[in-house]
């Protein structure tokens, strides 16, 4: 029995009903039916029909799925084009939504997290996390959990939208632009938000933490049009498996090449980088641990301080709350590390 596709069949079913009603049809007076003609073109016929059935080219189903391929071609590219021209536009519970940028008419959008009775007079902490996703894609949702878990030990805690080649087809160089202007927003809104602007981390994944590192060592890619008075540069790093060499045999140097040199954190370390953890597993195929050892002379050599925690038998992305174990192993450091700076105090919460 050959395997067909129940649509199909039927569309083939039904001709030939159509086909043996007309055969059956009473010949005209004294004419012989023409019996081994119409049994040898009735057998021709089911076999073209079971060849048609089993190769898919009724003209009726094929038109149907065509028109069917073409409508959800439509429908895909109008969600790309609404993300392209509104940006990402998420309903998180507990979450203060906020647009800090419109750029080529798309609005970004970030989403604080507050502790329980903050107020704008506080002047809190905040850490502000960029998701991973080559520059590509990726959603603000992959740093929720930090989020939370931040705002539930005293800081606002903020996930940020930024434009990827994906939703908006842009460069690595605009996503750190995007980065940029998102420390700047908050620190430009600091006293509405409850926020210390002298207290402010960035921190992301991969793409994001490439996007993270590049606000706190590059001196360009500012947004032209904002306030350079106001500063882009962040008081602290939380940076899970970065990328942060973009030179000839790092990651991600075809998407940048000749400007390499203006896009790579490696390769703009300088005196007043600010203190920066990272998270790396010696399994990870994209950042090689030798390459976090470097960044980490590198910054201490300019008299910064970088934390550097390796986890042994971890690949790319170890970090994400869906491996509960190391979520918790690296959020603990993370509390560790920002309760050094004075930002935390107690025990971090997250048992690891």
């Amino acid at each position: 029995m050959l395997p067909m596709d129940c649509d199909r069949f039927a569309d083939q079913r039904a001709f030939v009903a159509q086909w043996q009603a007309r055969q059956s049809t009473a010949p005209p007076p004294n004419e012989e039916p023409e019996v081994s003609s119409n049994s040898a073109f009735r057998r021709l016929s089911l076999l073209i029909l079971l060849v048609a059935a089993w190769c898919g080219t009724s003209p009726t189903l094929a038109a149907r799925k065509q028109g069917a391929q073409k409508q959800g071609a439509r429908k895909q590219g109008a969600r790309k084009q609404g993300a392209r021209k509104q940006g990402l536009s998420l309903k998180i519970t507990g979450a203060q939504e906020e647009v800090y940028k419109t750029a080529g008419g798309v609005k970004l959008r970030l989403w604080l997290f507050t502790p329980k009775g903050h107020k704008p007079s506080d002047q809190r902490p905040a850490a502000v996390f960029f998701f991973g996703g080559g520059w590509t894609g990726g959603t603000p949702l992959q740093f929720k959990p930090h989020a939370r878990y931040l705002a539930s030990r005293g800081m606002v805690a903020v996930i940020a939208d930024y434009r990827v080649k994906g939703r908006q087809g842009t460069s690595p160089f605009e996503c750190v632009k995007d980065g940029k202007s998102a420390v700047r927003w908050l620190r430009t809104h600091a006293a509405r938000l409850g926020i210390d602007p002298k207290r402010i981390a960035a921190g992301g994944g991969s793409a994001g933490g490439h996007v993270a590192a590049a606000t706190g060592t590059l001196t360009g890619l500012d947004e032209p049009s904002e306030n350079a008075k106001i500063s882009s540069k962040p008081n602290a790093l939380l940076l899970f498996n970065p990328v942060y060499d973009n030179g000839p045999k790092g990651y991600g140097h075809s998407r940048v090449k000749a400007r390499w040199k203006e896009i790579s954190p490696l390769h703009n370390l300088r005196q007043g980088v600010p203190p920066t953890i990272v998270f790396l597993g010696d399994r990870d195929r994209l950042i090689p641990v030798k390459t976090a050892e470097t960044y980490k002379k590198k910054t201490e050599a300019v008299g910064g301080r970088c934390d550097l925690h390796v986890y042994a038998g971890q690949s790319h992305g170890f970090f994400n709350k869906r491996n509960a174990p190391m979520y918790a192993k690296t959020v603990t450091e993370m509390d560790k590390f920002l309760a050094s700076l004075g930002w935390l105090t107690g025990d971090p919460t997250v048992s690891p």
